[in-house]
């Protein structure tokens, strides 16, 4: 080694990401660089995407923090237009805690909030067509209550129960609306984009004029269907548009170990040659604002956007986890982009066309809402309660054509049905 050219050289160190709080830590998110309304420049949607490279690394905001929209991002909506945006907002957070007592009751095994992050599918979801195919994640149920779906027919599905148009295929949550532009949830991370490019190029080939719309969390960016789905959305021009996330865990690893402490998550466009927008994912006329620019320019055969939601998952990854186990318990409160829906409700009443008592009674009025639908569902059953659906309906919906084999099973299972003089036990 004396010889060696690499003798005075110091030994390699590998660096492991750490997250700057954990449990016992005062949070403090000082550091967070959060520019002024209007900082950010709106380019024509024809614009090439290497000529706002700088909109990846910044902040796009609509609302300041007295509750005042500005800049060239504003998309201004009309007061009804807001309340309809508020109010949708208020119903998914009634939903999910109505559901997440559900479980703690034991009246379904899983469930998750989507606390703090109402704005990203909410307002994306108002700014689309309703004829727009979504590809979600697992925390994108507000696309289905913005799009007016029945909160009944969601909680038949969290409940497994005889009611549920799935039957009991797909875990808790894991919704699937064909008829509402909601594709299948699946729990394998980031399956969801390659299927809404691969969706999005169909319908260009076909000169049709729906465009893709896909989620997924910080986390999932480190998969590889995730570039390949880049790959495939920037070479084709695909009219789709790319949602990342940015709730800064994903389950229990902090952002880093997905590449948040190199470079933004947005700037992962820029290298493909995608349009790449970082906005303020609390707020909700950000979230419309840039969602409504890259459906235009999809539908404009400019191609593909991809937007990092910069936002803050307020409670657990779902009911399974505990985040008092490894991040601070000050964070949710510290997090310098405050609640999406109080910020919309100070909008409202900025402008005069909202107040507090209008707000508590409309809470109590969706409260009621989905507590109505609650009791309706629960007529259905609940998980736990024995097998809702007929055992046969195991083989339905699985294939196209169902094997021989599989049908030799059904047969022989019906058979001992009708020799036992009784149905499959439902206990």
């Amino acid at each position: 080694m004396a010889d060696s050219p690499r003798a005075n050289l110091p030994p390699l160190s590998l660096h492991v990401p750490e997250p700057k709080f954990r449990p016992g830590d005062v949070a403090d998110f000082a550091a967070v660089d959060v520019p002024p309304v209007g900082a950010a420049r709106r380019p024509d949607t024809a614009e090439p995407a290497s000529g706002f490279t700088e909109l990846a690394y910044g902040l796009v905001r609509v609302l300041d923090e007295d509750g005042r929209a500005g800049g060239a991002w504003d998309p201004r909506l009309l007061p009804d237009q807001l309340r309809r945006l508020l109010r949708s907002m208020a119903l998914l957070r009634a939903f999910d805690e109505r559901m997440f007592r559900a479980q703690r009751q034991g009246k379904t095994s899983f469930y998750m909030k989507a606390t703090g992050e109402e704005a990203v599918a909410v307002a994306a979801a108002y700014a689309l067509d309703r004829e727009d195919m979504c590809f979600p994640s697992y925390r994108q149920q507000g696309l289905l209550i913005a799009r007016d779906y029945s909160l009944v027919e969601m909680m038949n599905q969290i409940y497994s129960n005889k009611g549920d148009k799935l039957q009991g295929k797909q875990l808790p949550i894991m919704y699937s609306a064909k008829d509402h532009g909601f594709f299948s949830i699946s729990g394998n991370l980031a399956t969801q984009y390659p299927q809404a490019v691969g969706w999005a190029m169909a319908s260009a080939a076909k000169g049709d004029t729906r465009i893709a719309a896909v989620w997924c969390g910080e986390g999932s960016t480190a998969e590889g269907d995730f570039h390949s789905a880049c790959t495939f959305a920037s070479v084709y021009r695909a009219p789709v548009i790319m949602n990342v996330v940015n709730n800064q865990w994903a389950i229990s690893s902090f952002s880093g170990f997905a590449g948040a402490e190199a470079t933004t998550f947005a700037a992962r466009a820029v290298g493909y040659g995608i349009a790449g927008l970082r906005i303020d994912g609390n707020d909700a006329l950000a979230v419309y604002a840039a969602t409504q620019w890259a459906a235009e320019r999809a539908r404009t055969n400019q191609g593909p956007t991809l937007i990092e939601h910069f936002t803050y998952r307020a409670e657990g990854h779902s009911t399974s986890d505990d985040p008092t186990q490894y991040r601070s318990a000050g964070e949710p409160n510290a997090w310098p982009l405050g609640d999406p829906i109080r910020r919309l409700k100070d909008h409202l009443i900025q402008l005069g066309e909202w107040d507090e008592d209008r707000h508590v009674a409309q809470d109590k009025e969706v409260a009621e809402q989905v507590r109505a639908a609650q009791k309706e569902a629960e007529k259905n059953g609940i998980l736990g309660h024995g097998l809702h659906q007929p055992l046969d309906t195991l083989f339905d919906g699985v294939f196209e054509e169902m094997p021989w084999h599989l049908k030799e099973q059904r047969q022989q299972m019906l058979d001992e049905e009708t020799a036992s003089g009784r149905p499959w036990d439902r206990k």
